[in-house]
């Protein structure tokens, strides 16, 4: 009974608290084992797919911002001159034809408005080739941002963006009438539930197939032209004048037919434009080497050196068409194949490829 009654008396654990830790008014309670609380203003949770701290290979591409460099506009001190004589070239050129037209009319009456009316038409014919160059630029510019668009429309399998691209391709080949039946095609089938890329497939397939082969047509021509009056030339500067005039010619149609109409400084701009894409794709090949390629080892021995070479710049003309051909048509190739220089080799050569057992 002593022990229980010990035991039973014994004293409980309690709490007892100091007064420096009991919180006053002024001071905000900050005891380190305070009750949680719930803060709704204030606090923004960063998504995973934003925030710095998650590894790279958990984040897509797209979700990374990438900075976009700007390019610094510098002072360019050519400018600057071509600005400064070009403005001293004006005004030298209007003092002049004032003084002519003074002089003029100093002599007789008829005299300076006759030259008053020459200069007239003058200004007026120069701004309408400015202007027509002004709108070949845009043309050959619209057809690339066509492209452009259809590269961006194929990614997506929503009709709408596709939609659009084939009314401005429709729009751009209106003026041809090998793409009317394609035309009524697509007319038919514009209420019907089609997905981006097989609408711009149909495209492709309806509006640019027969322009297609009209371009192989053109390239086909102008290859076999300078395969003939390079092989019969007797002088190289007329080779290389033919073969220039026949290349002008061919880019002019390829743009033509595509509905880019370039003028002369959009002509200028797409041939330097072809020979930086063959530069680019490997495609300029010259002496023997094309014609190991191309022709072949038995070919090329059997035909005589001036024959080769007329073979050999016909087959670099269909080159620079088929590259043309890349440069200025509105759509790149998906639904239709891509020519080659393989399509036009057997039209050029004179004797065709042995055949092996």
């Amino acid at each position: 009974m002593t022990d229980r009654k010990i035991t039973d008396d014994r004293r409980r654990p309690t709490s007892f608290v100091v007064d420096d830790d009991i919180p006053t008014k002024e001071e905000p309670q900050t005891h380190p084992n305070r009750a949680p609380r719930r803060f709704d203003d204030g606090i923004a949770i960063t998504p995973d797919e934003l925030d710095p701290f998650i590894s790279p290979q958990e984040l897509s591409p797209e979700a990374l911002a990438v900075a976009v460099p700007v390019k610094r506009k510098r002072f360019s001190f050519a400018n600057l001159a071509a600005a400064a004589f070009g403005t001293f070239l004006s005004l030298a050129f209007g003092l002049w034809a004032d003084r002519i037209i003074r002089d003029l009319f100093a002599r007789s009456d008829w005299l300076g408005y006759a030259a008053a009316a020459a200069l007239g038409v003058g200004i007026v014919a120069l701004l309408v080739m400015v202007g027509r160059e002004i709108i070949g630029m845009m043309r050959l510019a619209a057809v690339q941002t066509l492209k452009t668009q259809a590269e961006d429309a194929l990614k997506s399998p929503r009709p709408t963006a596709a939609r659009t691209v084939v009314a401005a391709l429709t729009k751009l080949t209106g003026h041809r009438a090998e793409t009317a039946r394609g035309r009524a095609a697509l007319d038919a089938t514009k209420d019907d539930i089609i997905d981006g890329p097989q609408l711009i497939d149909l495209a492709e397939r309806e509006l640019l197939s027969p322009l297609d082969r009209q371009a192989r047509v053109l390239i086909l021509g102008a290859s076999k032209r300078v395969s003939v009056v390079t092989a019969v030339s007797p002088r190289a500067v007329v080779d290389l004048v033919y073969v220039l005039f026949e290349v002008t010619r061919l880019i002019r149609a390829m743009a033509d037919l595509y509905g880019g109409r370039p003028g002369t400084l959009g002509l200028l701009k797409l041939m330097r434009d072809v020979m930086a894409h063959l530069a680019v794709t490997g495609s300029i090949a010259v002496g023997d080497g094309i014609a190991q390629q191309v022709l072949g080892h038995g070919l090329a021995s059997r035909l005589s050196s001036k024959l080769g070479e007329g073979v050999i710049n016909g087959l670099l003309t269909a080159r620079i068409g088929i590259a043309a051909m890349d440069l200025c048509r509105p759509l790149p190739f998906r639904a239709v194949k891509r020519p080659g220089i393989g399509d036009f080799m057997s039209d050029i050569s004179p004797v065709g490829p042995r055949k092996t057992d």
